[in-house]
């Protein structure tokens, strides 16, 4: 019936006309030749797997354009008008290209749009409150672009509305509270944005949440206690809540949950053994919170649970026995006072664990330096029983290198998994691991390399590998002499690149800590370092009291997550070099070497000439002696 009634339709003459604008103008015309009608149902755009696609509604007499798809074609230039004139759009995906300029107001216009994809794009300016027109919207994404100023109130008309992607768009403000009628909402991703006050309450009453992330903002706790009535949650990922304590109460009937990240939340209180009924959980991370109290037993009965990140808290008590179930990958409880043996199944194949600053009882551990590090981070014995040393030097994620100035890098190229510590051989630094890249397509990669050579320095291969990790990547340096020190940290973004595409759109920000202290906060080492693979020092002067240094490298929610590919955030370092002395001491060595290689060829070629000035006087004043007078011009 349709094929018959196409036959006897043709497509809107207004909109065939924009149409071949926009092909036009976005350069498209090696995938869309329109020498046949738009509509035409047998034409190679009209299928539903294919890019651009162009589909229509032919069930009257006049054919009217209904999707649009250009997805990730790296399309130039600004939204043109011309794409309003396509007024029965119901499907509209321009995501993933290189868009830039606002989003017209006419985009109010397309009163049947119900699904608009604009997110990893290069869009700026405002969020047109026009779109709270589109009334029967279902799905809205303007995520990963650079928009100014707060969310349009007008938003809250969207009462169709059941997914909203926003993460990474650049705006800021509250988060309004028209919100509150978007009562068919599902899906909210909102991290990554400059929003400031209370984490709203009335998020709590959008019943229908199956995935909520809210992570990386200005936003401050606490966590409502009207979250618990969001039973259907499946995710859950809330972090970086500043001023006021949350607390785990509202987690009561979320029994979908299978991922519940509740990270630098400023969670106070115990952990609720009612957590132990939410079976569905593959993901828990607590980590960088108040908690308080022991580890419930009831985590036993956590049998999905894949990944278990309790670190950095005030926990205490005994290390459950029972604690890694079958499927747990991962245990971090490093950095808290909980004491107890390792279970005894700890060293089951493809399991990780850090138990780092804890009191746990780590005899039965099999990797002797890890005991070693253990005791000396509980202070129980001197870190590294060998002479004390003043410097030490990283190769993060690749093996030794010696630079241009004769510093000799460590090999640090050991895989690490998602709750782990490597220590190298002489005891003198270490690296530890926390957490994992969700959904990433390359897998559990704690390792970025690159065979580009890096510009802005003469050691390249010293930034041709580097550590990366999703969560908290901190070094170690033990057994040093108390004293002054200067840390050299060395960066080149290797896995965001600069290509005219929407691959280059991905921001990568962390935060940087020394001996607890925030020394750069929002990293963005492409950004600073003026482009990709091009490599950037930062320098800084720390004190060592009790003889380590901890370097810790922060993810707090920020950047984008998923440009070029899913899991491409978080913390990346390519070296590292800490040396005692004043900024500065170690090129003041490295040019007196170079000053003696100069000065030593400098008299080799001075000690040259005075032997080559004396054999030209004698030369010149034996051939005097022969001198002939020429009469003639010179015979050719």
């Amino acid at each position: 019936m349709f094929r018959l009634v196409f036959s006897q339709s043709t497509t809107d003459p207004s909109e065939v006309a924009a149409l071949k604008k926009m092909i036009d103008y976005w350069k498209l015309g090696r995938y869309l030749n329109l020498s046949t009608d738009p509509c035409n149902p047998n034409s190679k755009w009209a299928p539903e797997t294919a890019n651009p696609r162009v589909a229509c509604d032919c069930l009257s007499s006049t054919c009217h354009i209904t999707h649009l798809k250009i997805y990730a074609l790296d399309i130039y230039g600004e939204i043109p008008k011309e794409l309003f004139q396509l007024k029965k759009l119901m499907d509209l995906n321009l995501a993933q290209n290189v868009l830039s300029g606002s989003i017209p107001a006419e985009i109010g216009q397309l009163s049947e749009m119900q699904y608009l994809s604009l997110g990893i794009n290069n869009l700026t300016g405002p969020v047109p409150p026009e779109l709270g027109n589109l009334t029967k919207m279902v799905s809205l994404s303007f995520s990963s672009n650079g928009f100014v100023g707060e969310l349009p109130t007008q938003l809250g008309k969207l009462t169709s509305l059941e997914q909203l992607y926003i993460d990474s768009s650049g705006v800021t403000g509250p988060i309004p509270q028209e919100f509150a009628n978007l009562k068919s909402l599902r899906i909210l991703w909102a991290s990554d944005n400059l929003f400031t006050g209370k984490l709203p309450q009335f998020l709590g009453t959008l019943t229908e949440f199956i995935d909520l992330r809210i992570e990386g903002t200005s936003l401050e706790g606490p966590i409502p206690s009207s979250f618990s009535a969001l039973t259907k949650l499946e995710t859950l990922r809330i972090g970086d809540l500043s001023l006021e304590d949350s607390s785990l109460n509202f987690l009561e009937n979320q029994t979908s949950l299978s991922i519940l990240t509740l990270r630098n939340c400023r969670l106070s209180g115990e952990i609720p053994q009612r957590i132990g009924r939410l079976v569905e959980l593959q993901q828990l991370d607590l980590s960088f919170n108040k908690l308080t109290g022991s580890i419930p037993n009831s985590f036993q009965d956590l049998t999905m649970l894949t990944y278990l990140y309790l670190g950095n808290n005030n926990m205490r008590g005994e290390l459950p026995e029972n604690i890694i179930t079958p499927k747990l990958l991962a245990l971090d409880v490093s950095f808290n006072n909980i004491t107890g043996n390792v279970p005894p199944n700890y060293a089951k194949t493809g399991f990780s664990m850090n138990v780092l600053g804890t009191s746990i009882n780590a005899n039965t551990l099999l990797d002797r330096k890890s005991l070693d590090l253990l005791l000396c981070l509980q202070q129980e014995s001197k870190c590294a029983n060998q002479a004390p040393t003043s410097s030490f030097s990283v190769k993060s994620g690749g093996t030794e290198v010696v630079s241009a100035s004769g510093t000799k890098y460590a090999a640090d190229s050991e895989q690490l998994g998602a709750a782990s510590l490597y220590t190298n051989s002489k005891l003198n630094w270490a690296v530890s691991n926390t957490g994992n890249f969700l959904f990433s397509p390359k897998g559990p990669q704690y390792i970025a390399s690159t065979n580009s050579q890096i510009t802005k320095t003469l050691d390249s291969e010293l930034y041709k590998t580097a550590r990366i990790s999703p969560n908290s990547l901190r070094y170690f340096g033990f057994g040093l002499v108390n004293g002054e020190y200067v840390v050299e940290l060395h960066f080149a973004e290797i896995a965001m690149g600069d290509s005219r595409t929407w691959k280059a759109l991905g921001r990568r920000i962390f935060d940087v800590y020394i001996q607890g202290d925030k020394v750069v906060k929002d990293l963005n080492i492409k950004k600073e370092a003026g482009g990709s693979k091009s490599a950037l020092v930062k320098t800084f002067k720390v004190n060592v009291t009790n003889s380590v240094m901890d370097i810790h490298f922060f993810w707090a929610g920020k950047g984008t997550c998923c440009i070029p590919f899913q899991g491409t955030y978080g913390p990346l370092v390519s070296a590292i070099n800490v040396y005692q002395g004043g900024i500065g001491s170690a090129s003041k060595r490295n040019k007196k070497n170079v000053g003696k290689v100069v000065g030593i060829a400098l008299g080799c070629v001075a000690g040259m000439a005075i032997i080559l000035s004396l054999f030209y006087l004698w030369w010149t004043k034996r051939a005097l002696q022969h001198t002939l007078v020429e009469t003639d011009s010179p015979k050719k």
